[in-house]
């Protein structure tokens, strides 16, 4: 009964998870300009080194299951900011939610392993790696990475698996224990952590 009662979402649960989600979607739109632009200048210099900018875009995950602590907060927060970034002129339109959807169900993967009790800074990084390959997976069949050579998408793997550890993992990790440093997570597991 604790347990089910510890897994529940609480009303503030929702509504940070969407502010996350919303503050993260903005970035997104952002990150599809700028990081667009770096992708494909490093493309153009290495076919596969684009993927080392896509971490920015795994992070929504990471920071939705570090701050709420529970199952399907990655897979929400990462989805919502997905579809606010598709509403608001993704250059990649629809298939932006479908990118959210595989890279938080890989956030949620890795969490799940270790039962949704672990959410140190190795655990993040390992779910930003999880984001990395539920993006490279999609990316497989959504685009035409499947029909390019083994090279490019083995640069390419590797490339988003590096993004995924720092720019999601190690930064989105350091980007909660600053919130909560704050005193933003009061109210959360993480801000009562560090009280302690």
């Amino acid at each position: 009964m604790a347990n089910t009662a510890r897994r529940g979402w609480r009303v503030i649960d929702i509504i940070v998870a969407s502010i996350l989600a919303v503050a993260c979607g903005f970035i997104f739109l952002i990150w599809n300009f700028v990081g667009g632009a770096w992708f494909e200048a490093m493309d153009a210099l290495t076919p596969g080194l684009g993927g080392l900018v896509t971490g920015v875009w795994l992070i929504g995950g990471v920071i939705g299951a570090l701050v709420i602590r529970k199952p399907g907060a990655a897979l929400y927060v990462e989805t919502l900011a997905a579809c606010l970034s598709a509403a608001l002129g993704s250059q990649w339109g629809f298939e932006t939610i479908y990118s959210g959807l595989a890279q938080g169900l890989g956030v949620e993967i890795i969490f799940l392993i270790f039962a949704f009790r672990r959410f140190n800074l190795p655990t993040a990084i390992l779910a930003g790696i999880g984001s990395a390959l539920g993006a490279f997976i999609l990316e497989l069949f959504l685009t035409p990475n499947l029909s390019k050579s083994l090279g490019f998408n083995i640069t390419y793997l590797v490339c988003l698996v590096i993004s995924g550890a720092i720019l999601a993992g190690a930064l989105g990790y350091a980007a909660v224990q600053a919130l909560a440093k704050a005193g933003a997570l009061d109210r959360f597991a993480v801000g009562r952590e560090l009280r302690r």
